[in-house]
């Protein structure tokens, strides 16, 4: 067409571009269909005459018997029916393959590139015809760059349309870390934001998407420094800060550019001029300045307390890099720095001998004898009888022997072990309150790279703490005074960046007092000021914020913004506290300094504090660093605070509560008023996706597909250890035995917005997005009949001046009405399941397995009538725009081709096209209309059932329908011919009340008051399908004598369990009337003639 070339198509199929088929979720109400691909001829013409209507000539209708053209089909199919009974009598014989081996592979399907010359940022070409089938890779082809470059997802260009509000919606992007590539989760995330985004977008919201990327300190680090090992064998402290920091800023720049990447490759409709990252310098000055307003609040001190210390990375690390591993008991954890495996999960018994009393003594449990040279005490409740006589006396350390006092306190559980606990305020959090609580001094016996202290003496100093715990156990053995060990249920506290076993070190650091803000963030969500949805994550909230402590924030790091706090260096008594001075600069803190000692600031030496702020204190700001404060932006007056603030449910706490803390406090306002929160994504199995079961998925695989070697190659190229490697492999090689298959994106998005923010995790299968994908392609089909039927001189019809001319018009407009109605509310409500299955249930369900079959013998009457081709245009035009949101590509891609409404100024891109309101179509909505045109489905689905009974595979048999009921036999004239289209049938006629039924004709109830009749006679052979329908039969008995003997198991639902038993009932109840009526066709002589209808 216009020298044009067809899309190439890189891989051949041996199905079709209507061979692929719906699977689960989907099938739900699913009714078998004719192809889309081409038109048929009209069936037939129909009239009404006095008694029994009569048939006029049909196509479908049978020939005569005695024909050749019948004979040779009559044996053709008696061919078909002896082999289909032979394949039967084998199943029951148990012949058959078993269900494992008749599974097939996913085959490849047919790949077409879009290989027009197109510059990026250039409009995509689609003057050409549509493929014929639906290709992912062709149809995500070059919409991106052009609407970056049209500016389409930029506020300023919003503000200009048609359609806008004067309203405004912002949202900033979870920054993901710049050291990795997006998952799953994150997908998940983008593809729910995205959806909100362009949908407040096409109503005529001004729009502002912020994207950005955090800087992530600890991750960060930790990859160039293992980059700087193995390429240089050069260490981090053998460079200086300002050299190591260089290197970092250059893998950034090389490698930190993939997350955008993937972004768009999403269809993130991002606004990338406003693209921030934590570490850029608008974010430095944030930083500075929220440290420095927090500590002149009093809300930032330093102080020695306990933190949590990861040996490996030599940091303080942040609760949210803490994972709290449960042990079911003895359970052996190879670690860093140990060459061998160290045991958890058991309980070590020590005596502690009473001071004065050789022969009595206190037996204390521990999981943790390597602390002990730091216990100041032993602790017992004060009412636990077993002690009572002990209180106020002194113990005798059982290594170093110095007294020990026994003292009591309330948090003791005396049924915990022997009831006596050892006392470490230096390495235990609960230990370190109750030693506050007693006055006792800590004892520090774990340095900050996990070896003992000189405090341990000469023959632990130096040693790994887990090796230090081994000699301790030994030596308490020798001296006797181990009491024994068992298995122990228990949490570890593991360093999820490290692998490393959390030490509790005492050490001095920079802490934000969290008390009064928590209190703040806890009252605005018991208000309402603040919403978050689903509404049971409020309990969490609160209990976190009645409990929360203060936030360490120093990080001994290179990589982050480095403390704004300066250490007066002098001369001071020993006893007497450092001095130190905040600023945001050093000047500033040197004037400070200045005021504090009373010394000219040019005399004194100031040392900045090495130590890097938490990754999530800037995060923590970036709703409204990321629009320029503390200056007072133009952004910041108009996007603040943000519309809505959408995350995964595991960051609520450690980065939303942070978030409204800040910003509460710095800006004198909540930084969004509602919080949306999406679960866990898990695979199908309910397991957490992770790396160390090979089940984590990367969200390019599944659009672009990948093989399983190169899902093999990347488990290899990882950081697991052989032993670990071959099972995840294995596990892999289980879940994905032929690879993952091509989803593309827009199956991708929609399939995880199908899942319900209120439901639990989210379970995902890849054969789910498949599933998606098979919908897409049923959308660019029903789009390439719709083209085809339009022609290239048609001309559409406003909106408004709609109105339908028969019908099922009138049926399908009233759903689309529908579909656009659930749509807004689903929007509104940000459920946006209610969205993906209102469109799946109107494109699937409603346009193609019913309205596109009805339609088309109805296009061939001549002439033509008009109503049809502009109520398909209207369905393609608003049913796209309403898809738009979620499947962006595919929308735009088939959009693009329709032809413009006249008198108005099309929209450039369906992504800036106004959004249908279910009010702007509530005119054709007609609820009588679809509750009598379910009725209509329901016969439909009779018809099916009595043609599946009877194996009628192409013949076009005709059907009577009778009702006692004076409503029916309106209802059912208005649809007769779609009845026949639908139902595969030949003519479809009425049968007066009380009429006698025709002989030979199949009959099904369709209520209490109204039959179908079919008519059977010369197209069934009884001597056949008998033997069949026995065959059948068997199995079904076999099924239902399985069920009714077995017992059920234990959580089967009895309700579940009975409907499985009534249907195969009822299976077998229809069989056995199929038979007897064939056994009566055999009895019967044909018919001299059949009714006139």
């Amino acid at each position: 067409m216009g020298g044009k070339a067809w899309p190439r198509r890189a891989v051949g199929t041996a199905g079709g571009p209507c061979a692929e088929q719906i699977s689960a979720p989907f099938q739900t109400l699913l009714m078998p269909h004719l192809p889309l691909a081409s038109f048929r001829p009209p069936f037939w013409g129909l009239r009404h005459s006095r008694g029994l209507p009569r048939f006029h000539s049909v196509s479908t209708q049978s020939e005569p018997h005695g024909s050749p053209i019948s004979r040779r089909n009559r044996e053709a199919k008696q061919k078909r029916l002896r082999e289909k009974q032979a394949t039967l009598e084998a199943e029951i014989a148990g012949e058959s393959k078993s269900p494992a081996e008749s599974i097939k592979a996913w085959r490849p399907k047919e790949l077409v590139l879009y290989e027009i010359p197109t510059k990026p940022g250039e409009k995509k070409d689609v003057s050409g015809p549509l493929p014929p089938a639906y290709s992912p890779r062709y149809v995500e082809a070059a919409w991106y760059p052009w609407w970056v470059r049209e500016g389409f997802f930029k506020p300023e260009y919003q503000a200009r349309l048609p359609q806008a509000t004067g309203e405004t919606f912002s949202m900033c992007i979870p920054p993901p870390n710049v050291t990795g590539s997006l998952h799953i989760g994150h997908a998940l995330t983008v593809a729910i934001q995205d959806a909100l985004v362009r949908w407040h977008r096409m109503r005529g919201d001004q729009v502002l998407w912020v994207p950005g990327s955090d800087h992530a300190g600890i991750a960060t680090q930790a990859v160039v420094e293992k980059q700087l090992w193995k390429e240089r064998g050069v260490r981090r402290h053998e460079l200086s800060r300002e050299a190591f920091l260089r290197e970092v800023w250059q893998w950034k720049e090389a490698k930190g550019g993939e997350i955008c990447e993937q972004l768009r490759a999403l269809g993130a409709s991002l606004d990338w001029d406003r693209e921030c990252f934590t570490m850029d310098v608008g974010s430095s000055v944030a930083v500075t300045e929220a440290f420095v307003r927090l500590y002149k609040a009093g809300l930032l001190y330093r102080n020695h307390q306990l933190v949590n210390w990861s040996c490996a990375l030599r940091s303080a690390i942040s609760d949210i890099e803490v994972e709290n591993r449960p042990l079911p008991g003895h359970t052996q954890l190879r670690l860093p720095g140990c060459p061998t495996p160290v045991s958890f999960g058991l309980l070590f018994s020590v005596a502690f001998p009473v001071d004065g009393e050789p022969d009595a003594e206190v037996v204390v449990g521990t999981t943790r004898p390597e602390t002990l040279p730091g216990d100041v005490a032993v602790a017992v409740h004060p009412d636990d009888s077993r002690y009572t006589h002990l209180h106020g006396r002194q113990l005798r350390h059982p290594l170093m022997g110095q007294p020990l006092p026994l003292i009591t306190d309330y948090a003791v559980q005396p049924h915990v072990g022997t009831g006596a606990v050892k006392v470490t305020p230096a390495h235990s959090p609960a230990d370190a309150e109750m030693g506050a609580r007693h006055g006792l001094s800590p004892l520090n016996v774990i340095a900050e790279d996990g070896t003992m202290t000189s405090l341990c003496g000469d023959w632990l100093q130096g040693l790994h703490r887990f090796v230090a715990r081994e000699k301790i156990m030994s030596v308490l053995s020798e001296w006797g005074l181990f009491r024994g060990l068992q298995n122990h249920p228990m949490v570890l506290p593991i360093c999820s960046r490290s692998g490393d076993v959390i030490e509790y070190l005492l050490k001095n650091q920079w802490f934000v007092r969290c008390q009064e803000m928590g209190a703040r963030a806890a009252k605005a969500v018991e208000s309402g000021a603040l919403e978050l949805s689903p509404s049971f994550h409020q309990k969490n909230w609160q209990h976190w914020f009645s409990h929360i402590g203060d936030w360490c924030v120093s990080r001994q790091l290179w990589w982050g913004h480095q403390i704004p706090a300066y250490l007066v260096v002098e001369d001071h008594a020993q006893g007497e506290e450092d001095c130190w001075v905040v600023g945001r600069s050093e000047a500033e803190a040197r004037e400070v300094a200045a005021e504090l000692t009373g010394r000219p600031g040019a005399e004194l030496t100031l040392e900045r504090d090495p130590d890097v702020l938490d990754t999530w204190f800037s995060s923590a700001l970036f709703p409204f660093s990321a629009l320029g404060w503390p200056q007072e932006t133009p952004d910041l007056a108009r996007f603040y605070p943000l519309s809505l603030l959408e995350t995964g449910s595991d960051l609520l706490l450690f980065w939303v509560g942070r978030m409204v803390m800040l910003g509460t406090q710095l800006t004198g306002q909540l930084p969004f008023s509602k919080v949306l929160l999406h679960p866990m994504v898990r695979d199908r199995q309910g397991r957490k996706m992770s790396k160390s079961l090979g089940n984590v998925l990367d969200p390019r695989d599944i659009i672009s597909g990948v093989e399983m070697q190169v899902l093999q190659e990347k488990l290899r190229s990882g950081n697991l250890d052989p032993a670990e490697l071959a099972i995840v492999a294995a596990a892999q090689k289980k879940d994905f035995p032929h690879g993952i298959p091509e989803c593309g994106t827009d199956a991708l998005r929609f399939t995880l917005c199908s899942h319900g923010v209120q439901a639990g995790d989210l379970h995902l299968s890849v054969s789910e997005v498949q599933s998606c994908r098979h919908f897409c392609n049923k959308i660019w089909n029903a789009l390439r009949f719709i083209l085809n039927a339009l022609g290239e001189k048609f001309v559409p019809q406003p909106a408004e001046e709609l109105s339908p001319s028969s019908p099922m018009d009138a049926w399908i407009l009233s759903r689309l009405a529908l579909a656009a109605q659930e749509c807004e509310r689903g929007f509104l409500t940000r459920e946006l399941s209610l969205v993906t299955h209102a469109l799946h249930h109107f494109w699937l369900h409603n346009l193609c397995d019913v309205y596109l079959e009805a339609v088309k013998p109805v296009l061939w009457h001549s002439p033509r009538p008009l109503g049809p081709p502009q109520v398909l245009f209207s369905c393609a035009d608003l049913g796209l725009r309403l898809l738009a949101p979620l499947m962006p590509f595919l929308a735009e891609e088939l959009w693009q081709r329709l032809p413009p409404r006249p008198g108005c100024p099309p929209a450039p891109s369906i992504s800036v096209a106004p959004y249908p309101s279910a009010c702007s179509l509530e005119h054709w909505r007609q609820p009588e209309l679809e509750r009598r045109f379910s009725r209509v489905q329901e016969v439909v689905q009779v018809l099916r059932a009595l043609r599946a009974t009877y194996q009628l595979t192409k013949a076009r048999p005709r059907v009577l329908l009778q009702s006692s009921e004076p409503g029916d036999q309106g209802l059912f004239e208005a649809f007769l011919e779609p009845l026949g289209t639908l139902g595969y049938c030949g003519a479809v006629g009425l049968l007066p009340p009380g009429a006698a039924a025709p002989s030979g004709w199949a009959q099904a109830p369709l209520s209490d008051t109204a039959q179908v009749y079919m008519e059977l006679q010369g197209l069934v052979d009884p001597q056949i399908q008998l033997p069949l329908l026995a065959a059948r039969r068997y199995k079904l008995q076999k099924q239902l004598d399985s069920l009714t003997a077995r017992t059920p198991s234990e959580g089967e639902a009895g309700t579940q369990r009975q409907q499985k038993l009534s249907s195969l009932q009822l299976e077998l109840s229809k069989l056995d009337k199929a038979a007897s009526h064939l056994r009566q066709l055999m009895d019967e002589p044909p018919a001299p003639g059949s009714p006139e209808l």
